[in-house]
């Protein structure tokens, strides 16, 4: 998963025709650590859409612009426009961030 470097690269990405999901985690995060063995396989599922990580403690004020509290949460992008969220301070399951990153094509 690539990772998010700077803000200007946030601007950039966003911006594209591409669905871009943006993961909020952080190193010290145990529930981003129990999604963490399967989100490689979830870039090979689903190659139509851009992932990046983004670290909330590198980040705090995109996390506070986007209203991301809680972590591991996905926003998702196209085209400039927020497209969708999961955000939550609950821990994921893999099916429910399938279900969230399918919703995304309907």
């Amino acid at each position: 998963m690539k990772q998010l470097e700077s803000m200007e690269q946030y601007k950039e990405i966003i911006q594209g025709d591409q669905q871009t999901i943006l993961l909020f985690s952080a190193t010290w995060c145990p529930d981003c650590r129990v999604i963490e063995p399967f989100l490689p396989e979830l870039e090979e599922t689903y190659t139509n859409v851009q992932f990046y990580y983004v670290d909330r403690d590198e980040f705090i004020d995109l996390c506070a612009d986007l209203s991301v509290f809680g972590i591991p949460s996905f926003v998702a992008f196209k085209n400039g426009e927020e497209t969708g969220r999961f955000v939550s301070k609950d821990r994921k399951t893999r099916e429910e961030i399938e279900t969230f990153i399918q919703e995304l094509s309907k």
